[in-house]
């Protein structure tokens, strides 16, 4: 191991096995994430909302540096929200931001015990189901589009046109698929990693171990490699 990885090493374990639970061991974003929270990152941990929005955050910050795409993302509970009510409810979540001025949109969902990722790319005008155990999303797809047109008519007074749209959700062959119970949420954002890049998804289920290590450092360092 080269130095920069060997200090991330040790830096990974004393985050998982020294301290209390409810130690803190960072903050921002106006989140703050335990000792508790990081240790969701350990092999076969399921990864909790505190690490998914902190960890999404890391990826909006990123976009604001010059040559990445604007990158907006929805926290966790967004689309909880929005299919089990109406627009109405989640129309004040985007209050004082025109989500229409970025180039990806993010929208982590979270069925029950499984994580996926809703993109949405602005400059394309598609919706993107990202799934790492190849369930389909089609109708998340139609719910984010129909959101779309509302904020679109609300916040803009511009009417979108839903046939200008291609709606998708990512196949088997497509993208990399878990070869377990939980890393589910791993591949989200990894997915999400990538996307915020413009890179082609080229990881495989086999990086997911190191990738968790990878997230506790980025997460306690509040920054990405």
């Amino acid at each position: 191991l080269n130095p920069l990885f060997q200090v991330m090493d040790s830096e990974v374990s004393a985050a998982f096995d020294g301290g209390e639970p409810e130690d803190i061991l960072s903050r921002a974003f106006k989140l703050t994430v335990s000792r508790e929270d990081i240790c969701t990152l350990k092999p076969l941990g399921w990864l909790n909302d505190k690490i998914m929005n902190f960890y999404m955050s890391l990826l909006v910050e990123r976009s604001k540096n010059e040559g990445y795409p604007a990158v907006y993302a929805f926290n966790t509970f967004f689309y909880a929200k929005l299919s089990s009510t109406s627009y109405k409810e989640v129309k004040r979540w985007t209050q004082g931001v025109d989500i229409f001025k970025h180039d990806i949109i993010f929208v982590p969902v979270h069925l029950r015990a499984h994580w996926t990722l809703l993109v949405v790319d602005l400059r394309e005008k598609t919706i993107k189901y990202f799934d790492s155990l190849g369930q389909k999303g089609d109708h998340i797809c139609e719910s984010i589009l129909k959101y779309l047109e509302e904020e679109s008519r609300q916040k803009r007074k511009i009417e979108l046109t839903a046939s200008e749209w291609t709606l998708h959700s990512m196949g088997t062959q497509e993208i990399p698929q878990q070869n377990n119970g939980s890393d589910c949420g791993v591949f989200v954002c990894k997915f999400a990693d990538f996307i915020s890049r413009d890179k082609p998804i080229t990881f495989t289920s086999e990086h997911m171990p190191s990738f968790r290590r990878k997230l506790v450092w980025e997460i306690i360092h509040k920054r990405l490699l």
